[in-house]
């Protein structure tokens, strides 16, 4: 992972995170349910933003430099890992 998304992805965790421990304040507090259901979804998508610069940086990293190189088993796992993470499965 480049230093960069290391960096982005961290502060991006730090935030869920306080969003995380907010909900659960909420939930203690017995807020309204459909408000719980907002910051929930709200986490979600930001966990779904984290997700698409790890794989952004996967493929700009680990991806390209299978892709480059010459060994044909590396490219068919890195292909094979990305379907299979993008499909929900487990490799």
């Amino acid at each position: 992972m480049k230093p960069e998304t290391r960096d982005a992805a961290a502060k991006r965790l730090a935030r869920i995170e306080g969003q995380v421990r907010g909900v659960a304040k909420m939930v203690e507090d017995d807020r309204y349910c459909i408000d719980v259901v907002r910051q929930v979804q709200a986490i979600k998508a930001a966990l779904s933003g984290l997700e698409g610069v790890i794989l952004d940086d996967h493929i700009a990293t680990c991806v390209d430099h299978a892709l480059k190189g010459n060994d044909m088993n590396a490219r068919r796992e890195k292909v094979e890992e990305l379907v299979a993470v993008l499909g929900g499965r487990k490799k």
